[in-house]
């Protein structure tokens, strides 16, 4: 075998070469792995174009770079299995879906209006279930003349753990979510104990980066609520003049938000909750994801 003489200093040269190397690639493996958590973006089905198939739907927001979807309520099984089916095969899975509330809450002191709700939440816990979803989002309760804070959480305290048998045997998270309802936004706190008092894995948070910005820090909430946290819907505001913005357009602290995302821990989905678009909107969306996923 030949030998191959180096001279020292053209082995210092090459030393120097290699452990600039080394620097860059251990950086970018820095940059790379600067969070633990494995985050996905993804939108909500309202806000793709409405003349396009179910199909071209789904290719869209893949298209688009999202991951998943999340839908609003179906009252067919059979179709929301077709539907979930159809997703999953393009690749954008359906992994919530979005019951809401607002119109029969948990706080209302009718009973009919109670079983109603009781009816409706079974039936979409048996809808989730068929699309292959993982979650539900409830809004629990509206404070108004019809409940106080104390009615609100008293009722809802009662009827929701009615679902809790249903919600195991269908395999679904019942998510429920602050909104502007009047219950809980002041207080991060508050609203954890509320969640903790279900007592239940079936029984988590969804939070929304958006909705609590107007009365609180998003950071200190993320932080409050922890491994509470089911899912997480992206919204920016901007508290001048109250207005809702694009992501990354208004005073939401987006680095922050991504860093305290971290430290609790949570991996899963990030889906948007905005207007629709076209694909050229949807698609900058997706890059505006792709920004606070990174942590800038």
């Amino acid at each position: 075998m030949k030998k191959i003489h180096m001279k020292r200093r053209d082995f210092l040269k090459s030393s120097a070469a290699a452990a600039l190397l080394l620097g860059a690639a251990g950086r970018g493996r820095a940059e790379e792995t600067a969070f633990s958590t494995e985050l996905k973006k993804a939108l909500q089905y309202a806000m793709l174009p409405k003349e396009l198939s179910d199909a071209d739907k789904f290719k869209l927001a893949l298209d688009c770079g999202f991951e998943g979807i999340e839908v609003d309520r179906i009252e067919s099984v059979d179709e929301a299995k077709k539907l979930g089916e159809l997703a999953r095969e393009i690749g954008t899975p359906i992994h919530s879906l979005v019951f809401g509330g607002w119109d029969m809450p948990f706080s209302d002191p009718n009973p009919k209006v109670i079983q109603r709700a009781l009816d409706a939440m079974s039936t979409q816990l048996r809808v989730a279930n068929a699309l292959q979803a993982d979650t539900i989002l409830l809004v629990p309760v509206v404070v108004n003349k019809k409940a106080t804070t104390e009615q609100a959480w008293e009722r809802s305290r009662k009827h929701i753990p009615e679902l809790i048998p249903l919600a195991e045997e269908m395999n679904i998270v019942i998510a429920l979510e602050e909104v502007w309802n009047g219950f809980l936004l002041d207080s991060a706190s508050e609203f954890a104990r509320y969640v903790d008092e279900f007592n239940s894995p079936w029984i988590q948070a969804y939070f929304d980066v958006g909705n609590v910005l107007k009365y609180g820090d998003p950071v200190e909430w993320i932080r409050t609520l922890g491994k509470r946290i089911r899912k997480i819907h992206l919204k920016d505001f901007r508290k001048a003049g109250e207005k809702w913005t694009n992501l990354r357009d208004g005073d939401v602290d987006w680095p922050a938000v991504r860093k305290a995302i971290d430290e609790v821990g949570y991996n899963g989905y990030l889906t948007t909750e905005l207007g629709g678009g076209d694909a050229a909107y949807l698609k900058d969306l997706g890059e505006r994801c792709d920004l606070i996923i990174a942590g800038k």
